[in-house]
């Protein structure tokens, strides 16, 4: 068997020597190195910032859907979304385990989740057999390889493997939101009525304390409501993220033109980096979650109007944020039932 190196590149095709993740196209031949793991793949759950982009371009059509998928797997060996940059995760079946991992804790047969994106995982699809566009999964028969250096996390007994794949999808930002935030602290999330921002206010409430202060900002009406009902934010703006002075006049408001402690920013559209940072006091924290921002509007927006504040990249890993999202579900019977009411048809 095939030696592979730590961090699969030794499964890039272009450009040569390149990371899997940044590269354009990587092998997905499914027969493994001695570090790698082939997994029995049964859904993948697209990042929200792609299933988005592809569902527009699709005009929302089932088969263009599928066949936009197909096309990106095809061209490039992973799913890699050109436009957005991003991925997903996926959940599957262990079906063989090269001998460098033999000390895993793992076994052939285990259901796992892949903690790390679809933009850097070896996939081959055979048939996509169900789009579930509500909530961004797509349930297939196919094949991925998981690298050495791959995370994952064995799929929980107490909960259905639809609702932990949803949450693990966007484990990093509850988990990061748990370090972020301290006792007293002014909390605004934005896009709070999704997977990642309800599990963000759950956390900011618990952080912040009955001290601190939680703000929600969401579009949707529905969503507003959601999140009056759970009772997980001390104030929710129904309002445009992408409408930065709106927002931070709403935000002054609120806050009594103190502004906020920390901003997380859970939206899966571009040109929300405004309000993030306008929202956002100096010498504050902004955790840019959603996968649609960008780097260049954010670092230059800060800069155009003399904010002095810490801006951290979505990293979707930090340590425990598998533990933490499951846990928060558990933590919260309220949040556990909406979630298998939305994300688990």
């Amino acid at each position: 068997m095939k030696k592979g190196n730590k961090y699969g590149v030794h499964r890039v095709i272009e450009p040569e020597g390149s990371l899997p993740q940044p590269a354009w196209k990587i092998d997905n031949d499914m027969e493994i190195y001695d570090n790698e793991i082939l997994i029995d793949v049964q859904t993948l759950n697209i990042d929200s910032a792609s299933f988005t982009q592809i569902k527009e371009e699709a005009d929302g059509d089932e088969e263009k859907i599928k066949e936009r998928i197909y096309e990106i797997v095809e061209e490039r060996g992973k799913h890699h979304n050109p436009v957005t940059g991003s991925g997903g995760m996926l959940i599957g079946t262990i079906e063989k385990i090269g001998p460098a991992l033999k000390e895993r804790d793992i076994e052939v047969g285990d259901k796992i989740a892949t903690l790390v994106s679809l933009s850097l995982t070896p996939l081959r699809i055979d048939e996509i057999k169900e789009v579930k566009s509500e909530i961004d999964q797509v349930n297939i028969r196919g094949k991925a390889v998981l690298f050495e250096s791959g995370i994952y996390a064995k799929l929980p007994e107490d909960m259905s493997e639809t609702l932990a794949l949803a949450v693990l999808d966007v484990a990093g930002a509850p988990a990061q939101t748990a370090k972020l935030v301290y006792p007293g602290n002014t909390v605004l999330v934005i896009g709070a009525g999704g997977k990642s921002g309800l599990l963000c206010l759950y956390q900011a409430r618990k952080q912040a304390g009955i001290t601190g202060k939680v703000i929600a900002l969401e579009y949707s009406d529905k969503a507003c409501q959601r999140i009056e009902d759970l009772g997980l934010a001390d104030e929710v703006i129904q309002g445009d993220a992408t409408d930065a002075v709106s927002v931070y006049e709403e935000v002054e408001k609120l806050t009594e033109g103190e502004m906020c402690d920390v901003v997380i920013n859970n939206v899966n559209i571009p040109s929300t980096e405004m309000s993030s940072i306008m929202t956002t006091k100096d010498d504050g924290v902004i955790y840019f979650f959603s996968m649609a921002t960008s780097f260049t509007k954010a670092a230059l927006g800060a800069e155009g109007i003399g904010k002095d504040v810490e801006m951290i990249i979505g990293n979707g890993y930090t340590r425990g944020h598998a533990a933490i999202a499951l846990e928060t579900l558990r933590e919260s019977q309220q949040l556990k039932e909406l979630f298998n009411k939305l994300y688990t048809h």
